[in-house]
């Protein structure tokens, strides 16, 4: 089975706004999902898990992050631009956009919904 390789422009994805604070574009390929997501200041991504292992690369502003131990205690990360997160599959985490950020997400496998999309139907 042949497969074409493709070229996009971020500008030209369609955007998806899971709420107001947010704006979304995706390229979704067979084993791996790339998002370019802006996240207003304030906006929280609740305390989540996913089986997908979680990439995220701050491009500009700063993130918290919050990721629960097994002890009961949290590491509290601030990351900003050039700073990665790896995610391990099924590792609880939250996140808060000190200032408005952008963040370049990869997800393995792809997934339709993910942490920002907590509480939509």
């Amino acid at each position: 089975m042949t497969r074409a390789a493709s070229a996009h422009r971020w500008e030209d994805l369609a955007v998806d706004r899971p709420s107001p604070l947010i704006e979304r574009r995706r390229l979704i390929g067979e084993h791996c999902m790339i998002s370019h997501v802006t996240l207003r200041k304030g906006f929280v991504v609740p305390m989540h898990r996913h089986p997908n292992e979680q990439f995220a690369l701050i491009v500009s502003g700063r993130m918290r992050f919050t990721l629960p131990k097994p002890d009961g205690s949290c590491e509290v990360l601030v990351l900003g631009p050039g700073d990665v997160l790896h995610l391990p599959p099924d590792v609880p985490h939250e996140g808060e956009a000190l200032e408005e950020s952008i963040v370049l997400d990869v997800f393995s496998p792809p997934s339709e919904r993910t942490g920002v999309d907590a509480g939509r139907p």
